[in-house]
Protein backbone atom coordinates (compact mmCIF):
# COMPACT_ATOMS: atom_id res chain seq x y z
CA UNK A 1 0.00 0.00 0.00
CA UNK A 2 2.53 2.45 1.06
CA UNK A 3 4.31 2.13 -2.37
CA UNK A 4 0.60 4.06 -3.92
CA UNK A 5 0.59 6.77 -1.72
CA UNK A 6 3.20 8.87 -3.02
CA UNK A 7 3.92 10.92 -5.96
CA UNK A 8 6.82 11.01 -8.03
CA UNK A 9 7.55 14.76 -6.56
CA UNK A 10 6.87 13.58 -3.35
CA UNK A 11 9.72 10.83 -3.45
CA UNK A 12 11.71 13.67 -4.76
CA UNK A 13 11.20 15.81 -1.85
CA UNK A 14 11.75 12.36 0.84
CA UNK A 15 14.97 11.18 -0.72
CA UNK A 16 16.45 15.09 -0.58
CA UNK A 17 15.47 15.00 2.86
CA UNK A 18 16.77 11.45 3.58
CA UNK A 19 20.55 12.67 2.01
CA UNK A 20 20.07 15.98 4.67
CA UNK A 21 19.55 13.66 7.48
CA UNK A 22 22.04 11.21 6.79
CA UNK A 23 24.73 13.57 6.10
CA UNK A 24 23.68 15.22 9.42
CA UNK A 25 24.10 11.95 11.03
CA UNK A 26 27.86 11.06 10.55
CA UNK A 27 28.47 13.95 12.72
CA UNK A 28 26.11 13.08 15.27
CA UNK A 29 24.60 9.29 14.87
CA UNK A 30 20.56 9.39 14.99
CA UNK A 31 17.53 6.81 15.02
CA UNK A 32 14.10 8.30 14.34
CA UNK A 33 11.76 6.09 16.33
CA UNK A 34 7.72 6.24 15.63
CA UNK A 35 5.47 5.50 18.54
CA UNK A 36 1.60 4.93 17.66
CA UNK A 37 -1.31 3.24 18.61
CA UNK A 38 -5.44 3.79 18.79
CA UNK A 39 -6.07 6.50 21.47
CA UNK A 40 -5.80 4.79 25.16
CA UNK A 41 -3.40 2.66 24.05
CA UNK A 42 -0.99 4.12 26.38
CA UNK A 43 0.98 6.06 24.07
CA UNK A 44 2.31 9.21 25.89
CA UNK A 45 2.87 6.55 29.06
CA UNK A 46 5.24 4.57 27.27
CA UNK A 47 7.61 8.04 25.79
CA UNK A 48 7.42 9.29 29.84
CA UNK A 49 7.88 6.06 30.86
CA UNK A 50 10.75 5.24 28.31
CA UNK A 51 13.01 8.16 29.11
CA UNK A 52 12.13 8.44 32.55
CA UNK A 53 13.89 4.86 33.20
CA UNK A 54 16.97 5.73 31.05
CA UNK A 55 17.30 9.30 32.14
CA UNK A 56 17.63 7.89 35.96
CA UNK A 57 19.49 4.00 35.23
CA UNK A 58 15.96 2.21 35.98
CA UNK A 59 15.49 -1.24 36.65
CA UNK A 60 16.01 -2.86 32.78
CA UNK A 61 17.61 -6.50 32.95
CA UNK A 62 16.97 -7.47 29.34
CA UNK A 63 18.29 -4.15 28.29
CA UNK A 64 21.92 -5.25 27.32
CA UNK A 65 23.70 -1.66 27.74
CA UNK A 66 22.08 -0.92 31.09
CA UNK A 67 22.62 -4.81 31.72
CA UNK A 68 26.52 -4.26 31.09
CA UNK A 69 26.84 -0.96 32.53
CA UNK A 70 27.91 0.87 29.29
CA UNK A 71 25.59 3.54 29.26
CA UNK A 72 27.42 6.37 30.51
CA UNK A 73 24.38 8.48 31.05
CA UNK A 74 20.83 9.77 28.85
CA UNK A 75 19.57 13.13 28.72
CA UNK A 76 17.12 15.12 26.71
CA UNK A 77 18.04 17.56 23.79
CA UNK A 78 16.72 19.96 21.89
CA UNK A 79 15.12 18.69 19.04
CA UNK A 80 15.90 18.88 15.81
CA UNK A 81 12.39 19.71 13.88
CA UNK A 82 11.40 22.98 14.85
CA UNK A 83 8.10 22.98 13.61
CA UNK A 84 6.77 19.70 15.62
CA UNK A 85 5.54 20.00 18.93
CA UNK A 86 7.86 19.31 21.77
CA UNK A 87 6.52 16.41 23.59
CA UNK A 88 6.00 17.52 27.25
CA UNK A 89 7.73 15.07 29.39
CA UNK A 90 7.77 16.78 32.28
CA UNK A 91 4.25 17.64 32.37
CA UNK A 92 3.57 14.06 31.89
CA UNK A 93 6.30 12.68 34.64
CA UNK A 94 4.64 15.51 37.21
CA UNK A 95 1.12 13.64 36.44
CA UNK A 96 2.20 10.13 36.28
CA UNK A 97 4.38 10.58 40.09
CA UNK A 98 2.96 13.66 41.75
CA UNK A 99 -0.75 13.48 40.73
CA UNK A 100 -0.94 10.06 40.28
CA UNK A 101 -2.79 10.50 37.07
CA UNK A 102 -2.29 9.60 33.60
CA UNK A 103 -1.60 11.97 31.35
CA UNK A 104 -3.32 13.39 28.31
CA UNK A 105 -3.58 11.59 25.39
CA UNK A 106 -1.97 12.43 22.15
CA UNK A 107 -3.37 14.67 20.23
CA UNK A 108 -1.36 15.53 17.94
CA UNK A 109 2.13 15.12 16.45
CA UNK A 110 5.05 15.65 18.73
CA UNK A 111 8.65 15.17 19.07
CA UNK A 112 11.50 14.50 21.57
CA UNK A 113 15.05 13.97 21.32
CA UNK A 114 17.11 11.78 23.48
CA UNK A 115 20.61 11.48 24.11
CA UNK A 116 22.67 8.22 25.35
CA UNK A 117 26.35 8.13 25.95
CA UNK A 118 27.71 4.23 25.89
CA UNK A 119 30.71 2.41 25.23
CA UNK A 120 30.45 0.16 23.01
CA UNK A 121 31.22 -3.60 23.52
CA UNK A 122 33.10 -4.18 20.24
CA UNK A 123 36.69 -2.90 20.38
CA UNK A 124 36.29 -2.28 16.79
CA UNK A 125 33.42 0.02 17.23
CA UNK A 126 34.65 1.98 19.90
CA UNK A 127 37.84 2.72 18.01
CA UNK A 128 35.67 4.63 14.80
CA UNK A 129 32.42 5.09 17.09
CA UNK A 130 31.54 8.29 19.01
CA UNK A 131 29.61 6.29 21.59
CA UNK A 132 26.30 8.55 21.09
CA UNK A 133 23.25 8.28 19.90
CA UNK A 134 20.44 10.63 19.25
CA UNK A 135 16.89 8.65 19.60
CA UNK A 136 14.17 11.03 17.99
CA UNK A 137 10.83 9.65 19.45
CA UNK A 138 7.82 10.75 17.25
CA UNK A 139 4.77 10.52 19.02
CA UNK A 140 1.93 10.58 16.68
CA UNK A 141 -2.39 9.19 16.69
CA UNK A 142 -2.99 6.19 15.32
CA UNK A 143 -6.47 7.33 14.26
CA UNK A 144 -4.17 9.37 11.65
CA UNK A 145 -2.21 6.36 10.18
CA UNK A 146 -6.02 4.97 9.39
CA UNK A 147 -6.25 8.14 6.85
CA UNK A 148 -3.04 6.95 4.47
CA UNK A 149 -5.15 4.10 2.75
CA UNK A 150 -7.62 7.17 1.52
CA UNK A 151 -5.32 8.10 -0.66
CA UNK A 152 -5.92 5.24 -2.72
CA UNK A 153 -9.22 5.34 -2.77
CA UNK A 154 -11.62 7.66 -4.73
CA UNK A 155 -14.59 9.48 -3.14
CA UNK A 156 -16.75 6.99 -3.99
CA UNK A 157 -14.86 4.00 -2.69
CA UNK A 158 -14.84 5.72 0.64
CA UNK A 159 -18.65 6.86 0.50
CA UNK A 160 -19.53 2.47 0.18
CA UNK A 161 -16.63 1.57 2.57
CA UNK A 162 -17.96 3.76 5.20
CA UNK A 163 -21.78 2.70 4.30
CA UNK A 164 -20.68 -0.98 4.56
CA UNK A 165 -18.98 -0.49 7.90
CA UNK A 166 -21.80 1.65 9.33
CA UNK A 167 -24.63 -1.62 7.90
CA UNK A 168 -22.46 -4.09 10.66
CA UNK A 169 -24.81 -4.98 13.20
CA UNK A 170 -22.55 -3.92 15.71
CA UNK A 171 -22.58 -0.27 14.39
CA UNK A 172 -25.73 -0.33 12.75
CA UNK A 173 -27.53 1.46 15.93
CA UNK A 174 -25.59 4.23 16.84
CA UNK A 175 -24.99 4.85 12.63
CA UNK A 176 -29.04 5.05 12.59
CA UNK A 177 -29.61 8.80 12.64
CA UNK A 178 -26.54 9.54 9.91
CA UNK A 179 -27.63 6.92 7.69
CA UNK A 180 -31.54 8.35 7.89
CA UNK A 181 -30.15 12.10 7.70
CA UNK A 182 -27.99 10.92 4.44
CA UNK A 183 -30.81 9.40 3.04
CA UNK A 184 -32.66 12.33 2.43
CA UNK A 185 -29.58 14.10 0.90
CA UNK A 186 -29.70 14.66 -2.83
CA UNK A 187 -25.71 14.24 -4.30
CA UNK A 188 -27.07 15.90 -7.67
CA UNK A 189 -29.00 18.79 -5.95
CA UNK A 190 -27.07 21.90 -5.95
CA UNK A 191 -24.02 22.55 -3.52
CA UNK A 192 -25.36 23.88 -0.02
CA UNK A 193 -23.15 24.59 2.99
CA UNK A 194 -25.42 23.78 5.60
CA UNK A 195 -26.58 20.77 4.24
CA UNK A 196 -22.96 19.75 4.46
CA UNK A 197 -22.20 20.70 7.53
CA UNK A 198 -25.13 18.62 8.92
CA UNK A 199 -23.94 15.65 7.13
CA UNK A 200 -20.59 16.22 8.56
CA UNK A 201 -21.62 16.49 11.68
CA UNK A 202 -23.64 13.48 12.20
CA UNK A 203 -20.81 11.55 10.45
CA UNK A 204 -18.70 12.50 13.36
CA UNK A 205 -21.23 12.32 16.31
CA UNK A 206 -21.76 8.41 14.53
CA UNK A 207 -17.61 7.87 14.34
CA UNK A 208 -16.89 9.43 18.30
CA UNK A 209 -20.31 6.98 19.91
CA UNK A 210 -17.85 3.97 17.92
CA UNK A 211 -14.94 5.25 19.60
CA UNK A 212 -16.74 4.73 23.41
CA UNK A 213 -16.10 2.07 25.77
CA UNK A 214 -19.20 0.15 24.80
CA UNK A 215 -18.46 -0.56 21.35
CA UNK A 216 -14.49 0.02 21.28
CA UNK A 217 -14.12 0.15 17.36
CA UNK A 218 -10.99 1.38 16.19
CA UNK A 219 -11.62 1.30 12.28
CA UNK A 220 -13.12 5.04 11.94
CA UNK A 221 -11.85 6.98 9.34
CA UNK A 222 -10.53 9.95 8.72
CA UNK A 223 -8.67 10.40 11.74
CA UNK A 224 -9.20 13.94 11.94
CA UNK A 225 -13.01 14.07 12.26
CA UNK A 226 -11.72 12.55 15.96
CA UNK A 227 -9.20 14.65 16.50
CA UNK A 228 -9.61 17.68 14.57
CA UNK A 229 -6.44 20.02 15.94
CA UNK A 230 -6.41 23.57 14.58
CA UNK A 231 -8.46 22.22 11.32
CA UNK A 232 -12.00 22.27 14.06
CA UNK A 233 -14.47 23.77 11.69
CA UNK A 234 -12.58 23.95 8.34
CA UNK A 235 -13.61 23.00 4.31
CA UNK A 236 -11.57 19.80 4.80
CA UNK A 237 -13.71 18.93 7.49
CA UNK A 238 -16.87 19.49 6.46
CA UNK A 239 -17.96 16.80 4.45
CA UNK A 240 -19.74 13.25 4.64
CA UNK A 241 -19.81 9.99 2.78
CA UNK A 242 -22.75 10.37 0.32
CA UNK A 243 -24.91 7.30 -0.48
CA UNK A 244 -25.59 5.96 -4.35
CA UNK A 245 -22.78 7.86 -6.12
CA UNK A 246 -20.75 4.59 -7.31
CA UNK A 247 -19.95 5.11 -11.34
CA UNK A 248 -21.78 8.62 -11.12
CA UNK A 249 -19.87 11.43 -11.92
CA UNK A 250 -20.12 14.81 -10.21
CA UNK A 251 -22.34 17.44 -11.97
CA UNK A 252 -20.47 20.99 -11.16
CA UNK A 253 -21.69 23.04 -8.17
CA UNK A 254 -23.80 20.15 -7.45
CA UNK A 255 -23.44 18.32 -3.70
CA UNK A 256 -21.52 15.57 -4.71
CA UNK A 257 -19.00 17.85 -6.08
CA UNK A 258 -18.69 19.94 -3.03
CA UNK A 259 -18.20 16.82 -0.92
CA UNK A 260 -15.67 15.32 -3.35
CA UNK A 261 -13.56 18.42 -3.69
CA UNK A 262 -13.39 18.75 0.12
CA UNK A 263 -12.30 14.70 0.41
CA UNK A 264 -9.41 15.32 -2.50
CA UNK A 265 -8.43 18.41 -0.33
CA UNK A 266 -8.37 16.54 2.68
CA UNK A 267 -6.18 14.10 0.95
CA UNK A 268 -4.15 16.51 -0.47
CA UNK A 269 -3.22 19.24 2.41
CA UNK A 270 -3.60 16.88 5.47
CA UNK A 271 -3.35 13.13 4.84
CA UNK A 272 -0.61 13.45 1.85
CA UNK A 273 2.11 15.88 3.84
CA UNK A 274 1.54 13.28 7.26
CA UNK A 275 2.69 10.48 5.66
CA UNK A 276 5.39 12.77 3.73
CA UNK A 277 7.39 14.52 6.67
CA UNK A 278 6.43 11.91 9.15
CA UNK A 279 5.84 8.27 8.26
CA UNK A 280 8.24 8.17 5.59
CA UNK A 281 10.80 9.62 7.82
CA UNK A 282 11.21 6.74 10.30
CA UNK A 283 13.60 4.25 11.38
CA UNK A 284 11.78 1.97 13.71
CA UNK A 285 8.23 1.87 14.57
CA UNK A 286 6.58 0.78 18.10
CA UNK A 287 2.64 -0.17 17.42
CA UNK A 288 0.94 0.16 21.02
CA UNK A 289 -2.68 -2.15 21.35
CA UNK A 290 -4.94 -1.55 23.78
CA UNK A 291 -6.40 -5.20 23.67
CA UNK A 292 -7.93 -4.57 26.99
CA UNK A 293 -10.69 -2.09 25.61
CA UNK A 294 -11.63 -4.01 22.47
CA UNK A 295 -11.89 -7.25 24.69
CA UNK A 296 -14.29 -5.73 27.36
CA UNK A 297 -16.07 -4.85 23.97
CA UNK A 298 -16.50 -8.36 22.98
CA UNK A 299 -15.99 -10.14 19.40
CA UNK A 300 -16.87 -7.49 16.93
CA UNK A 301 -14.91 -4.98 18.46
CA UNK A 302 -12.06 -7.81 18.43
CA UNK A 303 -12.42 -8.12 14.65
CA UNK A 304 -12.56 -3.94 14.44
CA UNK A 305 -9.46 -3.66 15.92
CA UNK A 306 -7.60 -6.62 13.79
CA UNK A 307 -8.97 -4.48 10.45
CA UNK A 308 -7.31 -1.64 11.90
CA UNK A 309 -3.83 -3.21 13.19
CA UNK A 310 -3.80 -4.79 9.62
CA UNK A 311 -4.43 -1.11 7.92
CA UNK A 312 -2.04 0.54 10.60
CA UNK A 313 0.88 -1.72 9.40
CA UNK A 314 0.09 -1.39 5.43
CA UNK A 315 0.95 2.16 6.03
CA UNK A 316 4.45 1.69 6.57
CA UNK A 317 7.66 1.38 4.40
CA UNK A 318 9.37 -1.73 5.67
CA UNK A 319 12.23 -3.81 5.19
CA UNK A 320 16.18 -3.80 4.83
CA UNK A 321 18.23 -1.54 2.54
CA UNK A 322 21.89 -1.52 2.00
CA UNK A 323 24.57 1.52 2.36
CA UNK A 324 23.73 3.06 -0.94
CA UNK A 325 20.08 3.08 -1.49
CA UNK A 326 19.77 3.87 2.55
CA UNK A 327 21.22 7.28 1.89
CA UNK A 328 18.41 8.32 -0.18
CA UNK A 329 15.78 5.96 1.09
CA UNK A 330 14.43 5.04 4.92
CA UNK A 331 12.41 1.92 5.75
CA UNK A 332 11.96 0.86 8.92
CA UNK A 333 13.53 -2.31 9.45
CA UNK A 334 12.20 -3.26 12.94
CA UNK A 335 8.65 -2.91 14.07
CA UNK A 336 7.44 -3.83 17.52
CA UNK A 337 3.40 -5.01 18.31
CA UNK A 338 3.01 -4.13 22.01
CA UNK A 339 0.09 -5.46 23.90
CA UNK A 340 -0.28 -2.71 26.71
CA UNK A 341 -1.58 -2.81 30.03
CA UNK A 342 -0.14 -6.30 30.71
CA UNK A 343 -0.54 -5.10 34.41
CA UNK A 344 -4.35 -5.78 34.46
CA UNK A 345 -3.52 -9.23 34.33
CA UNK A 346 -1.62 -11.62 36.32
CA UNK A 347 1.38 -12.81 34.80
CA UNK A 348 0.18 -16.09 34.31
CA UNK A 349 -2.17 -14.59 31.80
CA UNK A 350 0.48 -12.82 30.15
CA UNK A 351 1.56 -15.63 27.32
CA UNK A 352 -2.01 -15.31 26.07
CA UNK A 353 -2.50 -11.55 25.52
CA UNK A 354 0.78 -11.93 23.67
CA UNK A 355 -0.84 -14.24 21.04
CA UNK A 356 -4.03 -12.58 21.06
CA UNK A 357 -2.06 -9.68 19.96
CA UNK A 358 0.01 -11.83 17.61
CA UNK A 359 -3.11 -13.42 15.97
CA UNK A 360 -4.17 -9.62 14.95
CA UNK A 361 -0.68 -8.80 13.82
CA UNK A 362 0.47 -12.19 11.60
CA UNK A 363 -2.33 -11.58 10.04
CA UNK A 364 -1.96 -8.03 9.26
CA UNK A 365 1.78 -8.93 8.38
CA UNK A 366 1.03 -11.69 6.11
CA UNK A 367 -1.57 -9.04 4.24
CA UNK A 368 0.92 -6.45 4.13
CA UNK A 369 3.59 -8.80 2.88
CA UNK A 370 6.05 -7.75 4.81
CA UNK A 371 9.76 -8.39 4.14
CA UNK A 372 13.38 -7.75 5.13
CA UNK A 373 11.89 -5.90 8.45
CA UNK A 374 11.85 -7.71 11.68
CA UNK A 375 8.83 -7.69 13.61
CA UNK A 376 8.37 -9.18 16.89
CA UNK A 377 5.12 -8.71 19.75
CA UNK A 378 5.17 -8.71 23.33
CA UNK A 379 2.66 -8.41 26.22
CA UNK A 380 4.12 -4.98 28.53
CA UNK A 381 2.99 -2.21 30.85
CA UNK A 382 4.84 0.98 30.71
CA UNK A 383 3.89 1.85 33.70
CA UNK A 384 3.22 -1.00 35.87
CA UNK A 385 0.19 0.15 38.40
CA UNK A 386 -0.40 -3.08 40.21
CA UNK A 387 1.30 -5.70 41.75
CA UNK A 388 0.54 -9.15 42.26
CA UNK A 389 -0.56 -11.67 45.84
CA UNK A 390 -2.99 -14.18 46.18
CA UNK A 391 -6.19 -14.38 47.85
CA UNK A 392 -8.68 -17.86 49.27
CA UNK A 393 -12.05 -17.91 48.34
CA UNK A 394 -13.70 -20.94 49.11
CA UNK A 395 -10.89 -23.16 49.68
CA UNK A 396 -9.24 -22.40 46.35
CA UNK A 397 -6.38 -19.58 46.32
CA UNK A 398 -7.01 -17.54 43.72
CA UNK A 399 -4.17 -15.22 41.75
CA UNK A 400 -5.07 -11.36 42.29
CA UNK A 401 -3.67 -7.86 40.93
CA UNK A 402 -3.82 -5.15 43.79
CA UNK A 403 -4.05 -2.07 42.68
CA UNK A 404 -6.09 1.53 43.08
CA UNK A 405 -8.87 1.21 40.45
CA UNK A 406 -9.90 4.35 38.81
CA UNK A 407 -12.63 6.62 39.76
CA UNK A 408 -15.95 5.62 38.27
CA UNK A 409 -14.90 1.90 37.48
CA UNK A 410 -16.49 -0.48 37.85
CA UNK A 411 -17.24 -4.31 38.74
CA UNK A 412 -21.05 -5.82 39.08
CA UNK A 413 -21.96 -3.94 41.57
CA UNK A 414 -18.99 -2.17 42.91
CA UNK A 415 -18.33 0.99 41.88
CA UNK A 416 -14.72 2.12 42.63
CA UNK A 417 -13.72 5.68 44.77
CA UNK A 418 -10.10 5.99 42.84
CA UNK A 419 -8.66 6.10 46.39
CA UNK A 420 -9.20 2.59 47.67
CA UNK A 421 -6.37 -0.07 46.98
CA UNK A 422 -8.27 -3.18 46.35
CA UNK A 423 -7.66 -7.15 45.21
CA UNK A 424 -9.44 -7.92 42.15
CA UNK A 425 -9.51 -11.17 40.12
CA UNK A 426 -9.14 -10.43 36.52
CA UNK A 427 -10.00 -13.33 35.08
CA UNK A 428 -8.20 -15.60 32.52
CA UNK A 429 -8.01 -15.44 29.37
CA UNK A 430 -9.49 -17.93 27.10
CA UNK A 431 -6.64 -20.88 26.11
CA UNK A 432 -7.98 -20.07 22.76
CA UNK A 433 -7.24 -17.58 21.02
CA UNK A 434 -9.80 -17.88 18.65
CA UNK A 435 -12.24 -17.85 21.37
CA UNK A 436 -11.77 -14.39 21.53
CA UNK A 437 -12.77 -13.12 18.34
CA UNK A 438 -15.98 -15.53 18.49
CA UNK A 439 -19.69 -14.98 19.85
CA UNK A 440 -18.78 -17.70 22.15
CA UNK A 441 -17.17 -15.04 24.34
CA UNK A 442 -20.04 -13.52 24.92
CA UNK A 443 -22.49 -14.43 27.58
CA UNK A 444 -26.12 -15.83 27.32
CA UNK A 445 -27.63 -12.39 27.09
CA UNK A 446 -25.09 -11.20 24.38
CA UNK A 447 -23.04 -9.08 26.32
CA UNK A 448 -19.14 -9.36 26.92
CA UNK A 449 -18.04 -12.60 29.36
CA UNK A 450 -17.87 -10.98 32.85
CA UNK A 451 -14.97 -13.57 33.34
CA UNK A 452 -12.90 -11.30 30.99
CA UNK A 453 -13.50 -7.73 32.39
CA UNK A 454 -10.89 -5.68 32.75
CA UNK A 455 -10.61 -2.11 34.88
CA UNK A 456 -8.11 0.75 34.68
CA UNK A 457 -6.41 1.72 37.46
CA UNK A 458 -4.53 4.56 38.67
CA UNK A 459 -0.61 4.89 38.49
CA UNK A 460 1.58 3.72 41.26
CA UNK A 461 2.60 5.57 44.48
CA UNK A 462 6.37 5.47 43.88
CA UNK A 463 8.83 4.74 46.72
CA UNK A 464 11.57 7.42 47.70
CA UNK A 465 14.77 6.83 48.50
CA UNK A 466 16.40 7.70 52.13
CA UNK A 467 17.87 11.12 50.19
CA UNK A 468 14.43 11.59 48.70
CA UNK A 469 14.95 10.61 45.49
CA UNK A 470 11.71 9.32 43.49
CA UNK A 471 12.73 5.90 42.18
CA UNK A 472 11.92 5.12 38.44
CA UNK A 473 9.14 4.15 37.23
CA UNK A 474 7.79 0.40 37.67
CA UNK A 475 7.30 -1.61 34.67
CA UNK A 476 6.38 -4.48 32.67
CA UNK A 477 8.94 -5.68 29.65
CA UNK A 478 9.47 -2.12 28.84
CA UNK A 479 12.79 -3.36 28.97
CA UNK A 480 13.02 -5.99 26.38
CA UNK A 481 10.82 -3.29 24.16
CA UNK A 482 14.28 -0.98 24.08
CA UNK A 483 16.19 -3.63 23.57
CA UNK A 484 14.69 -4.96 20.49
CA UNK A 485 14.32 -1.12 19.48
CA UNK A 486 17.18 0.37 19.74
CA UNK A 487 19.79 -2.23 21.36
CA UNK A 488 21.96 -3.14 18.14
CA UNK A 489 22.26 0.61 17.99
CA UNK A 490 24.19 0.36 21.35
CA UNK A 491 26.17 -2.62 20.85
Amino acid sequence: MASSLTTISDEARIALDTVTGRAAGLLQPSIRLGVTGLSRAGKTVFISALVHNLVHGGRLPLFDAQKSGRIARAFLEEQPDDAVPRFQYEDHIAALVDQRIWPDSTRAISELRLTIEFESASGWNRMFSAGKLSVDIVDYPGEWLLDLPLLGKSFADFSNEAFELAALPVRADLAREWRALSATAVPDADADELTARRLAESFSAYLKACKLDERALSTLPPGRFLMPGDLEGSPALTFAPLPGIAGKRARPGSLHAMMERRYEAYKTHVVKPFFREHIARLDRQIVLIDAMQALNAGPAAMADLERAVTEILACFRPGRGNFLTDWFARRIDRILIAATKADHLHHESHDRLQAIVRRLADRAIAKASFTGAAVDVVAMAAVRATREGTVKQGGETLPVIIGTPLEGERIGDETFNGHTETAIFPGDLPRSVDAVFEELATDQAGEPDPAIRFVRFRPPKLERTAEGVTLSLPHIRLDRALQFLIGDRLA
